[in-house]
Parts: C-alpha cells; sequence; structure tokens
C-alpha cells in the first residue's frame, strides 16, 4: 500500500468496500439465522403483536351484581350499565362474599354494589352512591368497568335533575342537565386504543432488536469461522477500517431500508392504525434512526464469541427498553438516572420521533430534539464502531504474527 498513489488508495478502498459489501450481503442471505432475524422476525413479530390488539378496546367485561336496593330505580341502572358495550352482567349475587368469589375464580372482573337505601335516598332528595369493585391484576377491565358506570350515572343524574327542575321547554331541560357543556375528544388516538398507543412504540423496537440479534449472530459466525476467534479475518479486502465498517454498514442499511417501508408503512395501514405522517419528514427522520442501529448494533457486537451469545445478551433487554422509552410510563416520572441511561439507545429517541410523527403529525422542527440526538448518537456509535474494528485488526494480525513466530523454529 506504500507503493500506491493516494489515488490508487482511493480506488483500491472503494474497491474492498463494494467486495466486503457484497460478501456480507451473500452472507446475510445465505446464513439461516441471520436471515430470520433480517427478515422472518420483521415480516411476522409485527403482525403477530398487530392481531393481538387489533381490537384496540375491551368490550363486555364479566360483571357482577349486588342489588340490595331491588327497586325499579337500581333495575333502570343496572339495565343501562349492561346495555354499554363495555360490561356485560353475568350474574346476580346474593351478597358480597358470593360476588368475591366469582371474582376470585375470575368469573367475572368487576363487582357492582347497590346498597339498600339507593331508591329512598333519590326520592327524599338526598345523595347516594354506587360502589364499584374492580380486579385491578388488569387496568384495562377497571377502565371498561369504570367508563360504563360513570357515563351510566351521569346521564341518570341528568334525568332526575331535569325531573326536579319542573322545567316548561326542553331548552331550560338541557341547561338543567349541562350547565357546563362538554366535548369528550381523543386527541390522537381517536378510538382509546390499545393498539395505537402501543404498536407503534414496538414497531420502531422490533427495528433496533432484530438489528441487534441479526449483527450480533453475524459476528458470532464470523468469530466461529475464523483460526483465532477473531472478528476480522485476514484478508487483503479487509486490509482498512473504513471500508469494513462502511461495507457492512451499507449491506445492513440496503436490507431495513426495506424492512422499515414494511414495518413502519405497510403494516400500521394493514390494521388502520393512526398513520398522519408526512412520507418526507417520516423517511428524514427513520435515516438517522437506522444509521444510529447498525453502528450501535456494529458496536455491541463486539461483546459476541458466538452465535447463541446474542440471544442471552440482547434479547432480554426489549421488555425494559420499552420501559426505558417513556412511552408505556412517562419519562419526566422516571428517576433523572434512568432517563438518561435510556438516551444510550437509539429506540429512546426513535419511539418518541416516530410516534410525534406518525401518530400527531409532527414536522421535523417538532422533534428536533429527537433528531438532533439520532444525528449525534449515529456519529458517536460510527466513532466507536471504527475503534472496535481497528481493535480487531490489530488483535487479528497479532494473532497471525504470534502464530507465524510459533511455527518458525519447528521449520528450521
Amino acid at each position: 500500500m506504500k507503493q500506491l498513489t493516494f489515488k490508487q488508495k482511493v480506488v483500491q478502498g472503494i474497491y474492498d468496500l463494494f467486495y466486503i459489501w457484497k460478501l456480507e450481503f451473500r452472507t446475510t442471505f445465505r446464513d439461516q439465522g441471520v436471515l430470520i432475524f433480517f427478515v422472518l422476525v420483521p415480516l411476522v413479530y409485527p403482525l403477530i403483536y398487530s392481531f393481538i390488539y387489533t381490537n384496540e378496546t375491551i368490550r363486555e367485561v364479566p360483571t357482577v351484581v349486588v342489588d340490595n336496593s331491588r327497586s325499579s330505580l337500581s333495575r333502570e341502572y343496572l339495565r343501562k350499565v349492561d346495555a354499554s358495550p363495555e360490561t356485560s352482567i353475568v350474574a346476580h349475587c346474593a351478597d358480597m362474599e358470593e360476588a368475591k368469589l366469582m371474582l376470585k375464580d375470575r368469573k367475572a372482573y368487576g363487582i357492582i354494589y347497590i346498597p339498600t337505601h339507593f331508591s329512598d335516598d333519590i326520592t327524599r332528595g338526598k345523595q347516594t352512591q354506587v360502589s364499584i369493585f374492580c380486579d385491578m391484576s388488569g387496568l384495562l377491565y377497571y377502565k371498561a368497568l369504570l367508563t360504563a358506570n360513570t357515563n351510566v350515572s351521569l346521564a341518570m343524574n341528568a334525568t332526575i335533575k331535569m325531573e326536579r327542575a319542573g322545567n316548561t321547554t326542553a331548552r331550560q331541560d338541557e341547561i338543567t342537565a349541562y350547565p357546563i357543556e362538554y366535548e369528550d375528544v381523543a386527541i390522537f388516538n381517536p378510538t382509546n386504543g390499545f393498539a395505537a398507543f402501543l404498536i407503534p412504540a414496538v414497531l420502531i423496537l422490533i427495528i433496533q432488536q432484530t438489528l441487534l440479534l441479526g449483527i450480533g449472530l453475524s459476528a458470532g459466525t464470523a468469530r466461529e469461522h475464523n483460526r483465532f476467534k477473531d472478528l476480522v479475518p485476514i484478508n487483503r479486502h479487509y486490509n482498512g477500517t473504513l471500508r469494513i465498517v462502511m461495507g457492512k454498514g451499507l449491506s445492513y442499511f440496503m436490507v431495513y431500508s426495506l424492512v422499515a417501508v414494511y414495518i413502519l408503512c405497510v403494516v400500521p395501514r394493514l390494521f388502520s392504525l393512526n398513520q398522519i405522517a408526512i412520507p418526507g419528514v417520516l423517511t428524514l427522520f427513520v435515516l438517522p434512526y437506522l444509521a444510529a442501529c447498525i453502528f450501535f448494533a456494529m458496536t455491541a457486537s463486539i461483546a459476541i464469541r458466538n452465535r447463541e451469545t446474542c440471544m442471552l445478551l440482547f434479547v432480554f433487554t426489549s421488555v425494559p427498553l420499552l420501559f426505558l422509552s417513556g412511552i408505556s410510563w412517562p419519562g419526566a416520572a422516571m428517576p433523572a438516572f434512568w432517563r438518561y441511561f435510556s438516551y444510550i439507545f437509539p429506540s429512546t429517541f426513535g419511539i418518541n420521533g416516530y410516534v410525534r410523527i406518525n401518530s400527531m403529525g409532527a414536522t421535523l422542527n417538532e422533534v428536533s430534539f429527537e433528531y438532533q440526538a439520532l444525528w449525534v448518537q449515529t456519529g458517536v456509535y460510527f466513532l466507536t464502531t471504527c475503534l472496535v474494528y481497528r481493535w480487531q485488526i490489530i488483535q487479528s494480525r497479532k494473532h497471525m504474527i504470534e502464530n507465524y513466530l510459533s511455527s518458525y523454529p519447528a521449520k528450521l
């Protein structure tokens, strides 16, 4: 290389870059393990998650009733609750002990308790109450049961107030029932659905995790096939850090450009999820996210010694990373340490930025913090990847020289 001119070195570097790109691309589609993580898992996992949450909201939650009032008003209340889409009354119990037993046996997930003085209090003009007991092991059951009872109680309250007011016109009845008119508008999630809330975050996380697993598996395979268990082989085409990093990175980027289009555009459309992103904005945002994930995975692959290691190191991180992203639990409510710790991972900025762009119609200016953070991560992880592979090149040469020197006396 010392005898080559600068132009010849550049030409040789570009040639080696595309040689490594072609070799890595071929390895990706010949290695069944890498192919599973790069193609099969991104194709199937989003569909599985979306199918699971395709109903969006919980309907017809099994509920039992303890009606100690046994009056026309209590029966009217229960009929309206049962008619709501959120709940389904499956049994009337004699007392709370019987109702608790059904809750314990999972025959129901909620109890509606109407006291003896329910109808009498309303007739006398006194305030009464209805008690709700819910299985809090599933918060969605609680939400459905509370929503149904709240809506029914508000409607009956309005009717009772109008009957007592003695108004002469319908307009007076409206004002009596609702002195302050309100309208419930669910912004960015019209269905109040769980899928529209969770699936976008999961889709972004799938990209990062499958890259970690696929690149880690590829690194483990390279070490297993290497005589000295090194990541970089002794080959004249691998005689340079940039050509190795850029060649491998270009291969992964080409594969995941298509994967990202499928995961972030096709899957939401298949399941009618919120998708109001401007295509150009989404493309510009995904570009640094893919680059950051690729170089992050290539840096992390230094820890992989064999094919199985990546499964042990990376699979368990999926759920913690989803929590750390600030989607399932607000980031502002996290301890400062964990909030800053989450900045290590591209998924933190990717999830928050993608949700705001895709579900809220944000522009790049409105996600500038996440967008700039992804570019910073891309630069940082590119440098760490170069350092890792430079060290691997040195180690590979060192092992080859040691092997040559150890065998040289034997040849003499």
